[in-house]
């Protein structure tokens, strides 16, 4: 059984190739036709991506690839399939980096396709980690801090002018694809949010997705005497803010009013900025900041790396105990199968010589105890085994005390169950 993915992302597909395959009605038949032992896939706007845990994985793989009619996808196997997908939740792997959205997108795949039947214990295990890895990148390191779109660095911009945005008014000016992305960007502790349009239908449908009121665009004067951010992207060929018309909302007012023209060509007048008590920035002063904040995020980089690097070395020795697990947990339940037998056996015979059944909890303690000495030094040793990847040791001690494939059949279960309730009785008998 190998791990292996196919990736095929923003780094060689256009998103209309992407959106082909995700869209392919006849996508999930191709994927159970591979015959994979268990598989999972991400989909996003600018990635798909099939995970699998399967014999013979790289071929499967490739032939995916060409049922699917990919032609440049990359693949990862083993180790650097595990980086991969470490890398891919730490969004060092998305377009823009640090992005948070991926690790939704990589949570809810995995859900789906255990739900589906796809994905079993090897890759639900697998995917839980390079989550937690994910989750570690963004607490430990600011690969996810600042802002790098237009929109968000509009935001960014506003609340470092004002210290917060909490409890203030914004005015959108502009409905459009800019307008929304502005829109979705600013924080929900912001008072009122308000959407201005020549249209006032569309400013209406952006307001009420966003739970904001809808201004007439006539109106624009009477919500700039009481807004404490303007921010304007419209797709207007000339000024739709003009000086005169600040001036006029600015009298008698002494609160300041941070106005963020990100329109092109621009929407606010420039002699705007010097009005009293107002700061007028432009897409130019965006444009600094999210290119500040990349080069902040790519330096975090590293120490995201580092982190995945370290908890790859510690995942990969777990999954290698796992190995030695079946093997130790044959041992274990091959021999719980005979203490209730040998210790009724062994209590008749010392009741017939006149010994109190009430030794029966010494005796069983004693049989435990005695089993867990005798086979703590085969346990060691096959953990060290798998460590050392000696898989033949691991599947001939399983084959010999009972199963090669201890973990995957239920009885086993059953027996393991019942051998740890002895040690749980025994240890509060203690």
């Amino acid at each position: 059984m190998e791990l292996g993915c196919l990736s095929f992302s923003h780094k060689k597909a256009k998103v209309e190739e992407i959106e082909r395959i995700i869209k392919d009605p006849n996508l999930l038949s191709i994927l159970t036709s591979c015959s994979f032992s268990e598989f999972a896939f991400v989909t996003t706007c600018n990635r798909f991506e099939v995970y699998a845990y399967s014999e013979n994985v790289a071929s499967k793989l490739e032939k995916l690839a060409k049922e699917l009619g990919i032609e440049n996808a990359e693949f990862y196997f083993g180790e650097n399939c595990l980086r991969h997908l470490m890398r891919v939740c730490a969004g060092i792997e998305s377009m823009i980096v640090g992005e948070n959205e991926i690790l939704g997108q990589v949570k809810e795949s995995i859900c789906r396709c255990e739900e589906l039947g796809f994905a079993g214990e090897n890759l639900r295990r697998i995917f839980s980690k390079a989550i937690q890895v994910g989750s570690k990148v963004r607490r430990e390191t600011e690969i996810s801090k600042r802002a790098l779109s237009i929109g968000s660095a509009a935001v960014e911009l506003a609340e470092r002018v004002l210290g917060s945005l909490e409890g203030k008014k914004v005015l959108v000016v502009g409905a459009g694809e800019m307008g929304e992305l502005v829109a979705r960007s600013i924080r929900k502790d912001v008072e009122t949010i308000f959407i201005a349009n020549r249209t006032f239908l569309k400013a209406e449908m952006l307001a009420k997705r966003l739970n904001g009121i809808a201004v007439k665009f006539d109106r624009l004067e009477e919500f700039l005497r009481v807004c404490d951010v303007v921010i304007s992207a419209t797709s207007a060929p000339h000024v739709v803010i003009t000086r005169e018309t600040v001036e006029r909302a600015m009298a008698g007012r002494e609160k300041k009013l941070v106005i963020i023209d990100i329109a092109l060509p621009r929407d606010v007048e420039d002699s705007v900025k010097s009005i009293r008590n107002v700061e007028l920035f432009t897409i130019d002063d965006l444009r600094e900041i999210s290119e500040r904040n990349l080069i902040s995020r790519l330096s975090e980089v590293k120490k995201a790396e580092e982190i995945i690097e370290r908890e790859l070395a510690h995942f990969k020795v777990y999954l290698k105990e796992l190995e030695a697990k079946r093997a130790i947990d044959a041992m274990y339940s091959l021999a719980g199968k005979f203490i209730d037998e040998e210790v009724e056996e062994l209590c008749a015979k010392l009741e017939k010589l006149g010994v109190n059944g009430n030794v029966r909890p010494l005796i069983r303690s004693f049989a435990i105890s005695l089993i867990k000495k005798f086979l703590s030094e085969p346990t060691e040793k096959l953990k060290i085994a798998a460590r050392n990847g000696n898989e033949e040791l691991i599947c001939a001690i399983a084959e010999v005390f009972g199963n090669g494939k201890v973990s995957r059949v239920e009885n086993e279960k059953v027996e393991e169950r019942k051998f740890k309730e002895s040690f749980s009785r025994v240890e509060a008998q203690d």
